[in-house]
């Protein structure tokens, strides 16, 4: 196989990578690694590498639209993006010495609960007490309605949310994706953030967590240009079409085939990093 056929095929897997992810709200880079790593035979921690440069375009590119819509909470993210960065360099210094097999079985059971996260019941929250440190900090907010007038909320446990955005932080630069699956879990189910709000934010707060770590990947050598061009570009484009095809079609069901399909890739993972096989 020659280095330009490769490179079409890499570009049409990662279009259609970030095309499902978009279209079921995972992500590129949930679909993209085991796509390099079982797809392609591509080392672990080079398909993370190339996994976190096509983190940072999507966020950039679809973050943008979710601020100017007004659904993002821009002061959440921020603050909260100091542990996410935080975590996801410790993650990223721990990853480099880390055996493939055992990023292998981190990454399924990842996978597993990005699974049992997409069939959890979505709230708004309506008529939660926000605490007094959310207060002071100013992290309440509104996101607009389908009739355009705008909803207020309130959030709580700003304490337990920033320590499990630092968890988060460090499966990040551990795994190369953007963790979205635990950072909604800690603004939805744990500070009581509404479900719109916690995801559009999660979106802009993934290109910096993403950034934080792909800067120790960059000092190691392990960000292969020819292997994270193709896939960051092919991402780019496949979610920026499914955000298009998001509004035309009822991804429901698709939603639930996914969820099987990555939860045979997540068992399959975890069956052969504890077998040995990487």
């Amino acid at each position: 196989m020659t280095i330009l056929v490769f490179t079409l095929i890499l570009l049409l897997a990662a279009y259609c990578a970030g095309l499902l992810g978009s279209l079921t709200g995972l992500g590129g880079g949930v679909v993209i690694i085991p796509v390099l790593t079982l797809g392609f035979g591509v080392d672990f921690h080079y398909a993370i590498g190339a996994a976190l440069v096509s983190s940072i375009a999507t966020s950039s590119g679809s973050g943008s639209a979710y601020v100017k819509e007004g659904m993002t909470n821009v002061r959440l993210g921020m603050f909260l993006e100091i542990a996410t960065s935080i975590g996801a360099v410790c993650g990223a210094a721990v990853a480099i010495y880390l055996n493939n097999n055992i990023i292998a079985v981190i990454y399924g059971c990842v996978l597993l609960l990005t699974a049992a996260m997409q069939q959890r019941r979505k709230s708004d929250h309506d008529g939660v007490k926000g605490s007094e440190m959310a207060r002071r900090l100013r992290l309440y907010g509104t996101f607009p309605q389908k009739d355009g007038s705008l909803k207020r909320y309130e959030l709580r446990h700003v304490g337990g949310g920033f320590s499990v955005m630092y968890v988060a932080g460090v499966l990040s630069g551990i795994l190369g994706i953007g963790s979205g699956v635990l950072k909604v879990l800690a603004m939805d189910a744990m500070m009581k953030v509404p479900f719109k709000v916690s995801t559009t934010t999660s979106n802009f707060m993934m290109g910096v967590t993403a950034c934080a770590s792909a800067v120790i990947y960059v000092q190691r050598g392990i960000i292969e240009p020819g292997l994270a061009c193709p896939v960051m570009i092919g991402v780019l484009l496949g979610a920026l079409t499914g955000a298009r095809l998001l509004k035309q079609m009822n991804v429901k069901v698709l939603r639930q085939i996914f969820c099987v399909a990555i939860t045979l890739v997540a068992l399959n993972m975890i069956w052969q990093g504890m077998a040995g096989q990487y």
